[in-house]
């Protein structure tokens, strides 16, 4: 009798032929390590998260849109419905919105001389090159938005984003640029995006400069946390399910993750757990890093639902490489999906939310 651990498929690939597509690349050809890790995940993605009554929350970290990314993979996808809100460094809406304004950065070189670099107004992220007037450029842009009339009060970074997508969406307009900046396709879509530092960036260091010019512009962490787990709540008690796909780790890794402690432990409401995970990384678990932390580690949280655990592929790959392997496996294997516009319904969730909560608060009296 065959062992039940010889079940799997037999590795006989084909030939890769000319012109084959990305997705039967996948299919056809990753069939161990980490490009078998990679279609696991590429077919998790595709076949479950994309189910109509899945949320899919995505996580950004490191240099992704610097790279292209945010015009190659994510505005695709928030345009096919495949991302549903999105939690981000600072850094990368920052680096993002010198696309919507027009300003280009350049391949290059990791090898060039950092100090002739600064001597020539030249900034370097790893082997992206651009001007240093791009920045000052992009820190004008922002301050003076940051003047304008609806800045001027206290709000989440959902908002806020939406706001800066509305702007950067208008100058886009006006340049006669299309499909540029991850916050103005966001802002059209009703995706709402949050960070989870927002002093963390370049953006956050221009919001405290207009403080000291007497601005009333005040980011309110905690909206944030209370949105967010509205957002998964609203997944589960409206009989769908909530997915995480992590791009990275660090501190977007945590705050989409936490949202379920912030429901069960925190809020005390019942719940289990995120139903999916996915997550492309390239750090190690045994460093007790928060980055190379697993699902099944989540689990001891109540950030997954043990009982999904087979639901989840953490994938050991560099970002720019996976990211638009799964873009391109998902867009070809799939339809289009409805819009589910959470930025447009944050009250209703909070409301949503703030009942349980006082309803589980209640009982314990």
């Amino acid at each position: 009798m065959t062992s039940k651990y010889l079940r799997g498929r037999k590795i006989e690939p084909p030939a890769v032929e000319p012109n084959i597509s990305a997705a039967d690349l996948i299919d056809n050809h990753f069939l161990a390590y980490n490009a078998g890790r990679l279609r696991e995940a590429a077919r998790l993605f595709t076949d479950k998260y994309l189910n109509d009554n899945v949320t899919i929350g995505v996580t950004l970290t490191g240099a992704l849109t610097p790279a292209g990314l945010g015009m190659s993979c994510l505005i695709p996808m928030i345009e096919a419905g495949f991302i549903d809100w999105i939690v981000s460094t600072g850094a990368n809406l920052y680096h993002d919105t010198h696309f919507g304004l027009g300003l280009s950065l350049h391949a290059g070189s990791h090898l060039i001389d950092d100090v002739m670099l600064r001597q020539d107004g030249v900034v370097r992220i790893y082997d992206i090159l651009f001007g240093y007037k791009v920045l000052l450029k992009t820190d004008a842009f922002f301050r003076r938005i940051f003047d304008e009339p609806e800045f001027q009060r206290t709000m989440g970074t959902a908002e806020f984003h939406y706001l800066c997508g509305k702007y950067v969406r208008e100058r886009e307009a006006r340049l006669g640029l299309k499909r540029r900046s991850l916050l103005s396709v966001a802002h059209e879509y009703g995706v709402p995006v949050y960070t989870s530092s927002p002093g963390d960036s370049s953006i956050g260091m221009n919001i405290a400069e207009r403080k000291l010019n007497g601005s009333k512009l005040v980011i309110d962490s905690s909206i944030d946390v209370n949105e967010t787990a509205a957002i998964v709540l609203d997944a589960k008690r409206s009989g769908g399910k909530s997915a995480v796909c992590i791009f990275g780790g660090g501190s977007p890794k945590n705050f989409i993750m936490q949202t379920e402690p912030q429901i069960q432990e925190v809020l005390g409401i019942k719940e289990k757990g995120h139903d999916y995970f996915l997550q492309v990384t390239d750090a190690r678990p045994d460093t007790g890093g928060l980055s190379g932390a697993t699902p099944s580690e989540a689990v001891s949280w109540g950030k997954v639902d043990p009982a999904r655990l087979p639901d989840t592929v953490v994938c050991y790959c560099d970002a720019s490489i996976a990211m638009p392997l799964l873009a391109a496996y998902s867009l070809t294997r799939h339809a289009p999906r409805r819009h589910k516009r959470l930025y447009d319904q944050r009250s209703m969730m909070l409301e949503a939310l703030q009942r349980e909560y006082l309803s589980a608060k209640n009982r314990k009296r």
